[in-house]
């Protein structure tokens, strides 16, 4: 039977009216934003090797070489580096050397087993030459010694600065005590030591200062000498090993007492100095 057609549009109008509540509440609730994505981690900077050009390489001799965790002979060993494999020296606390190895393994080498490898020429890189190195590299050096200046007994102590390997200068102050009179002296020189990379070294001075000579009070007529002094010596330097330097030197001084006279002194010192 068919329904009347003021009844299918009285259910239409039900229909709709039942559907417009919801969507008003759709159209009033805000829209949600889409989730956005997560942040990437950071990429770690690249490891990268420290520059070892600066650094010396030699070559393993003996049968291995014993890396330590630390600079003594408490730390156990971690690592060993075989014959023929090259380690780079980085850095030395007393006698013992930080050493890289060439797959990277850091540890610490004493000395005496650094005595026996080989520079990457094909030498014997030796604990001598090492000690060598820091001799060279020296800037202050402070000494004394004893001696006779004019043939009597002398006292001497100096101090050097060397800004090169060859040249340097040095600050003296000598005591002279004598039968009749005391001497007291004072001079910078300039040095040069030309064969400084050798153990057993020549070098030459020449130097300026002050001389001054007061005799003994029982002396009559006496009078006491204030001069000028003029230097100039010739040395001889044996590099004994750690920090210390034997010297030997034969010395001629001058003071300018006036115009018209001037007094010469030989004097020949032996000595101990140290340097750091």
């Amino acid at each position: 039977m068919r329904l009347p057609r003021t009844t299918m549009l009285a259910a239409l109008a039900l229909a709709l009216l039942a559907a417009a509540p919801w969507r008003a509440a759709q159209a009033q609730s805000p829209t949600q934003p889409a989730p956005s994505p997560a942040p990437l981690p950071a990429a770690a900077p690249p490891q990268t090797k420290p520059d070892t050009t600066q650094f010396e390489r030699l070559q393993v001799a003996d049968p291995f070489l014993e890396f330590h965790t630390g600079p003594g002979r408490g730390y156990p060993v971690f690592y060993v580096a075989e014959r023929h494999h090259w380690v780079t020296v980085e850095l030395r606390r007393t006698d013992w050397y930080r050493v890289r190895a060439e797959g990277g393994q850091v540890g610490w080498v004493h000395r005496n087993q650094l005595a026996t490898t080989l520079t990457e020429a094909g030498g014997t890189k030796s604990f001598r030459d090492i000690l060598v190195d820091d001799y060279l590299r020296r800037k202050l050096e402070f000494g004394g010694g004893w001696g006779r200046f004019g043939g009597e007994p002398m006292l001497k102590f100096w101090g050097t600065y060397k800004p090169s390997e060859v040249l340097g200068v040095e600050a003296t102050f000598g005591q002279v005590q004598g039968v009749f009179s005391g001497t007291d002296f004072w001079h910078v020189a300039l040095f040069s030591e030309p064969w400084s990379d050798k153990r057993l070294s020549p070098y030459f001075s020449v130097g300026l200062g002050n001389f001054k000579n007061l005799p003994n009070a029982s002396l009559v007529s006496a009078l006491p000498t204030d001069a000028r002094l003029g230097h100039a010596g010739l040395g001889l330097r044996w590099y004994l090993g750690e920090r210390f330097v034997a010297r030997l030197d034969w010395s001629t001084y001058a003071a300018f007492v006036s115009d018209q006279r001037t007094l010469e002194y030989k004097a020949v010192t032996i000595g101990l100095s140290f340097f750091f």
